[in-house]
């Protein structure tokens, strides 16, 4: 464990709520039950008002946010942003993260043990839509005793789970923060994922999902499933300032040995992604990605979808994201202003491309935290729960 600890949430332990009834999901099979692995930072005030939910993306899990040990190199995935003063202040909110159903670390999932035959479930594992998720995610609230969240925040994926809340449960939900994200996915980012899971599909140790008994996994498939998702999330301006054309090793002049820094560093992405993420869970979450679309239940018209919503917003994009561009967001916000709905939004500057909604830039954080600071004012106080009332 590295760095000052005086703004971390500290060490944390992950705890585990298992939901032992039928669970339905949208594609009319079920689950006989299931788990999910959440860690909790801060505490519930009396009125039980002030939790946050945070969604993650597609490589995301529960752990967003201080160690597990003194041992550990780095802290949660989103450590810049909750903590003690930090944007999601753990000194005002009560923050809940989870790791999904369909996940690999720890929640039921593929490499999960089936009851019904004792084995992983592999290639039977039922697909999980994005409102799948979310319905799982309000049975944990239940669990932990929240009946309704001051916000649900989410990055790209997770984004998107922010906004199936607000449609779902709109009684649930204080406000939905939307980060990088966008109401579906263009074909391009339908092909980029094709391309990702043709790499896993096609590899001889895939063996159509059901290879966890076996010694050899697919992990050359998963690790380039990876390299090809990881440029997506860079931009061409921060690639050329990170990398150029910059040599790892060998003699360009000759084209002996040939190495880029930027083929080095995509290569161990890659290999350093096949150590702690499973490929069929990568599977899973890019179709959960290509098949949302709330509008489509609605004429394809996102304001009807979004009538019966009564979160506030924030949407937040960033420039260089061409992966879920600022357009995308805008169709959000404008549909959330022709449905009448209270809406601010924020576009931030960054050479960073989609990776941006990971980083701690000094806009984009302060914009999340004083909005979340205003919410907090807003919502979490005993004069607001009066007035409401």
């Amino acid at each position: 464990m590295s760095g000052s600890q005086d703004n971390s949430v500290g060490i944390v332990k992950p705890q585990r709520f298992d939901h032992r009834d039928t669970f339905a999901l949208q594609s009319g099979q079920t689950l006989q039950g299931f788990s999910l692995v959440y860690e909790t930072y801060g505490a519930l005030n009396e009125n039980k008002d002030n939790a946050v939910l945070i969604c993650h993306a597609l490589s995301g899990n529960h752990h967003a946010a201080g160690w597990h040990s003194a041992a550990d190199r780095k802290p949660g995935w989103w450590d810049q942003c909750i903590g003690p003063g930090k944007a999601i202040d753990t000194n005002l909110f009560f923050v809940v993260s989870l790791n999904n159903l369909g996940g690999c670390d720890g929640s039921t999932g593929p490499n999960s043990i089936d009851p019904a035959t004792g084995e992983a479930f592999g290639s039977a594992f039922p697909t999980v839509t994005v409102s799948d998720w979310v319905k799982s995610q309000a049975l944990l609230a239940d669990y932990v005793g929240i009946q309704r969240f001051a916000a649900v925040i989410g990055g790209s994926l997770g984004g998107m789970q922010a906004l199936q809340w607000a449609i779902d449960y709109p009684n649930r939900l204080y406000a939905a923060v939307v980060i990088a994200s966008a109401a579906n996915l263009t074909a391009q980012n339908i092909a980029f994922n094709e391309l990702a899971r043709q790499a896993i599909l096609t590899d001889e140790n895939f063996r159509k999902g059901d290879y966890y008994a076996d010694a050899s996994t697919p992990s050359h498939g998963l690790m380039l499933a990876r390299m090809i998702g990881h440029v997506t999330y860079l931009s061409d301006n921060g690639m050329d300032n990170r990398f150029g054309r910059d040599l790892r090793s060998g003699d360009l002049a000759v084209g002996e040995n040939v190495q880029f820094e930027v083929e080095s560093y995509l290569n161990y992405q890659g290999r350093a992604f096949t150590e702690k993420f499973d490929a069929n869970t990568y599977l899973l979450m890019t179709r959960a990605l290509d098949y949302f679309d709330p509008a489509r239940t609605s004429n394809n018209n996102l304001s009807q979808a979004l009538a019966d919503v009564t979160a506030k917003f924030m949407i937040v994009s960033f420039t260089s994201d061409w992966r879920f561009s600022t357009q995308r967001s805008t169709e959000i916000v404008d549909a959330l202003i022709a449905s009448n709905k209270d809406v601010v939004s924020a576009v931030i500057e960054s050479e960073h491309g989609h990776d941006s909604f990971l980083l701690p830039l000094p806009r984009y954080i302060e914009t999340l935290k004083t909005y979340l600071q205003c919410l907090h004012q807003a919502h979490c106080t005993s004069d607001s729960l009066a007035a409401e009332a």
